[in-house]
């Protein structure tokens, strides 16, 4: 069984609190070590290892090779029955030298599944016993992070990993000496990653990105098959974020919790930390340049200030197409979160704003957020399909906004579907959507107006040539 199929459960913390349906029909999430491995496929030199069954990395690399249209490799310890009954020590530290003799890497990212999680390994103990080898050939830094799927998603599963890599590496540099700008950009396409680094560029402020996937998972082609690709940030980039300049943490859900790599530059070496939501939309991207022209103490370049202008004017020109269309918008939290605030500013109302994540915070964030959403748009957290369809029958949408998981209920409804977010199986180049910055948002601007204009002439009697 993948960890797909994994029910979300309520821990003891948790006691007393509204819980969630427990049973999913297509649930509207993926598991939690998936977004480990993606986030240590950000890291330079980094093979991702699953302490469980061949299953998980299998199921993972389906996922994230059919996405990214990239070769993907993720070891595994390979649990079998003896594994799972007397633990799993001798295929972990079996597993790792063998990584470790044929990819030669740099760092090994080691997520747990749900099999080790349900037996109890102790993996600090484990590792600790590794590392005391006297038979171990290879200096590669080990980073771990848990990630049962029975607790969380995939986005969690990214943001504890990206945690565990600054925890482990990041080190105090010399005082007085401020290093670059340390952001920790949340679960976004490789397109974002490379137009984020393009905004930093415009304020002139030296950046490290913790994660940056933009080359390991969206290369050129090869002549030869590497098995770890070229790219991503340096393991002695991160070491140096301990005399980060600040910090920039984006997810408004993220905040919500105190356990994040940017709280942890924080708390450990006062590196000034500044927390917003994914730059989706004008007032989201606004909130973003605000920030690094406060860091680099600096007005916002001519080039930033004409995407902006360039967004503001598309908008007027397809407000006459736009307003008033309902939309259902559905995916990661803080993606939603983020779309919804830019429907809200561009005249579309959101009938209904979905989520299989269960961070119990997303309906009030999102109402603190966009306070022109309407009293009676739906939110639902813990989402499936089963119940985002059902309820999206009953509210007549125009648009589907979300990941390639809910065409089919596009098709029954017969409405378009915006992709957005992961996954995206059913088109090319889902990972080279442009989300973020003033020219993520035109360019979503204007696959909206035209997704509104071809339905409005494939539905016409007459076919209009001109709209």
């Amino acid at each position: 069984m993948s960890c797909s199929s994994c029910k979300p459960q309520v821990g003891p913390e948790e006691e007393g609190k509204e819980e969630f349906p427990g049973p999913t029909t297509n649930a509207c999430k993926l598991c939690t070590p998936l977004g480990a491995c993606l986030a240590y496929k950000g890291i330079a030199g980094t093979i991702p290892f699953l302490h469980g069954s061949q299953g998980c990395a299998t199921y993972i690399r389906r996922y994230l090779i059919s996405h990214f249209r990239e070769p993907m490799d993720i070891a595994a310890s390979n649990f079998a029955e003896h594994s799972a009954v007397f633990g799993g020590r001798e295929v972990l530290h079996t597993g790792i030298e063998n990584v470790s003799r044929q990819y030669k890497p740099e760092l090994i990212g080691i997520a747990t599944t749900c099999l080790s999680e349900t037996i109890g390994e102790n993996m600090p103990q484990l590792l600790h016993e590794y590392k005391n080898r006297t038979d171990v050939s290879h200096d590669a830094a080990l980073v771990h992070v848990s990630t049962p799927s029975f607790k969380g998603t995939h986005v969690d599963g990214y943001h504890k990993a990206v945690r565990s890599i600054v925890e482990s590496l990041a080190e105090a540099g010399p005082e007085n000496v401020a290093g670059p700008v340390a952001l920790m950009p949340g679960f976004v396409s490789a397109e974002d990653l490379r137009h984020l680094r393009e905004l930093f560029a415009a304020y002139e402020l030296p950046l490290t990105m913790v994660p940056d996937y933009s080359e390991t998972m969206d290369g050129g082609s090869w002549a030869a098959y590497e098995r770890i690709p070229v790219g991503g940030t340096t393991v002695e980039a991160v070491k140096a974020l301990g005399s980060a300049r600040a910090a920039i943490e984006c997810g408004h859900i993220l905040a919500t919790t105190s356990k994040t790599a940017g709280a942890h530059l924080a708390d450990k070496f006062s590196v000034p930390l500044h927390r917003i939501g994914l730059p989706i939309g004008l007032r989201e991207t606004d909130r973003l340049c605000e920030v690094m022209g406060s860091i680099a103490s600096r007005e916002t370049p001519a080039a930033v200030e004409a995407a902006r202008g360039r967004l503001i004017d598309a908008m007027v020109d397809g407000h006459k197409y736009v307003f008033n269309q309902r939309a259902v918008v559905y995916g990661d939290e803080d993606m939603v979160i983020g779309l919804t605030s830019f429907l809200c500013e561009i005249g579309v109302t959101p009938v209904l704003c979905a989520s299989g994540g269960r961070s119990r915070h997303f309906a009030a964030e999102l109402r603190k957020l966009v306070p022109e959403l309407p009293e009676s748009t739906i939110i639902r957290e813990g989402a499936d399909f089963s119940t985002i369809g059902t309820e999206a029958e009953a509210l007549n949408p125009d648009l589907l906004i979300g990941n390639s998981k809910g065409y089919s209920l596009a098709r029954r409804l017969k409405i378009p579907l915006i992709r957005c977010g992961f996954p995206i199986h059913d088109r090319m180049g889902g990972h080279r959507i442009l989300h973020v910055g003033y020219r993520g948002a035109l360019a979503l601007y204007d696959t909206i107006v035209n997704a509104i204009l071809e339905r409005k002439q494939d539905t016409s009697s007459i076919g209009y040539a001109y709209l």
